[in-house]
């Protein structure tokens, strides 16, 4: 294969590789997330982990009491597989816009920016966390298109899923799109559709 103009990271975080949090290890994530949150929420729907640059973020979503939805996240580190988690840090913020006052909505995506990325001849990216639920049914996969280049691929666990890529390069913006067992594209949806319209 001849060498790349279009140096960019691919598939660069760790795939999922815990089931999603419960008992005790939920408790104490929710605890974390919770701290986070201004109102009373509901129960907490956790999301795969994924894992970039040491640093395992766990997204959730939850409804507020009052309406509307809180998401974010709950990081932590490891010293080495197996080792106690430490160093947590958690993030939430508010939305009115849920799925359920959108019925035409096929992913419903939350996102949030966890670094950045330098390319070369100054190009810059963010690296961005994505995680979302697939609303249309017989979805199995989940990918990140940036242009031309699938960055990330994650399946799909309860219909949740977790990606992880570079956004925002060379005017170059994040799509989202499900596929079906076979391969068939089911649903996309870009993470700025709402900022164009």
């Amino acid at each position: 294969m001849p060498p790349t103009t279009r140096q960019i990271p691919l598939f660069a975080a760790e795939p999922p590789q815990e089931p999603l949090p419960y008992g005790r290890w939920a408790d104490a994530l929710a605890e974390q997330f919770r701290s986070k949150c201004e109102t009373e929420i509901g129960d907490i729907s956790w999301f795969p982990d994924r894992t970039w640059e040491g640093r395992t973020y766990v997204p959730a979503t939850a409804p507020a009491a009052d309406g509307g939805e809180w998401f974010g996240f709950v990081s932590y580190t490891r010293e080495h597989e197996g080792a106690q988690a430490t160093d947590f840090r958690a993030e939430a913020d508010f939305t009115e816009e849920t799925a359920d006052l959108n019925p035409d909505w096929s992913l419903d995506l939350s996102d949030y920016e966890i670094g950045h990325w330098r390319g070369t001849q100054g190009r810059r990216g963010v690296i961005t966390l994505v995680w979302g639920v697939a609303l249309v049914a017989n979805g199995a996969v989940v990918t990140t298109e940036l242009g031309p280049d699938s960055t990330d691929q994650c399946e799909l666990v309860d219909n949740r899923f977790t990606l992880v890529s570079i956004d925002a390069f060379t005017g170059d913006y994040i799509e989202v799109r499900l596929y079906g067992a076979r391969g068939a594209e089911l649903a996309r949806e870009s993470l700025y559709e709402d900022d164009e319209e």
